[in-house]
């Protein structure tokens, strides 16, 4: 299964969900190949300072990071696609009607993961916690289909 994760500018919420949802999907031997794209992303930025330092808790690694915006390649080629936000979702939606989500109604939780961008390391810490949480139980589901 091909998972793509997108928020808005690829730099924090969606590289923390990717790379936070493949080492919980080698840790449970998933077969998925994981992604991230931003709406409005600047190509090739590195994830925030914050995202970096937020990842440590979880033994992840975002130094390699680059932001990449979506297309339709990566649209076409997505068996599942989870967005942060409603709003998000609402933009993608024309393309990918059948497959997009918001990661927490994915998860069949409620709200939506928040934008850290401009906050401290705790805010990211707060978002990677609440993201780590959502993508146990996509775990759970993607493990059970």
């Amino acid at each position: 299964m091909n998972i793509l994760f997108v928020c808005t500018g690829n730099t924090c919420r969606s590289p923390m969900a990717a790379a936070l949802f493949n080492k919980i999907a080698v840790e449970r031997n998933l077969d998925v190949r994981i992604e991230s794209a931003g709406l409005f992303a600047n190509e090739g930025d590195s994830a925030s300072p914050e995202a970096i330092v937020a990842m440590k808790k979880y033994d992840v690694d975002l130094l390699s990071h680059h932001a990449q915006m979506i297309d339709s390649e990566l649209i076409e080629k997505s068996d599942l696609i989870l967005t942060m936000t409603a709003a998000h979702k609402m933009v993608m939606m024309p393309s990918a009607p059948d497959k997009t989500y918001t990661l927490c109604e994915y998860a069949e939780l409620d709200g939506d993961i928040e934008d850290p961008y401009g906050g401290d390391v705790e805010d990211y810490e707060i978002c990677a916690e609440e993201l780590y949480n959502a993508l146990i139980k996509v775990a759970d589901k993607i493990a059970d289909l």
